[in-house]
């Protein structure tokens, strides 16, 4: 999801499955404000419910700007017939942590 597509989304109810541990966390003045200004702005969104939202949005940017880095196993080939290296990086790390996280949560 991109931050653009959150003024989308807050028009429309919410549907999305939380999870039962709570996260606490302090922001700058200049941020609730921001995000109360947000909640005036959407009616139907909590303050909560906004800082959810983008921190989703975030976390979604955050794993699309981690570098990709070429192994030497060849995992497919492009229309040209030139091949396409698989990914070493941080991107395959992170993507099998948080399904490993997502399994765990969804057992509780």
């Amino acid at each position: 999801m991109k931050i653009r597509d959150l003024l989308e989304l807050w028009g429309s109810p919410d549907k999305e499955q939380r999870t039962r541990k709570f996260y606490e966390i302090r922001l700058t003045q200049h941020d609730a404000a921001k995000i109360a200004a947000i909640a005036d702005l959407y009616k139907g969104r909590s303050e909560q419910q906004i800082i959810t939202d983008l921190l989703s949005a975030a976390l979604d940017e955050l794993e699309e700007a981690f570098p990709y880095q070429s192994g030497s196993k060849v995992v497919a080939y492009d229309e040209d017939g030139n091949p396409i290296y698989e990914d070493v990086g941080l991107t395959p790390q992170f993507i099998s942590l948080t399904k490993r996280h997502l399994a765990n949560m969804q057992s509780e």
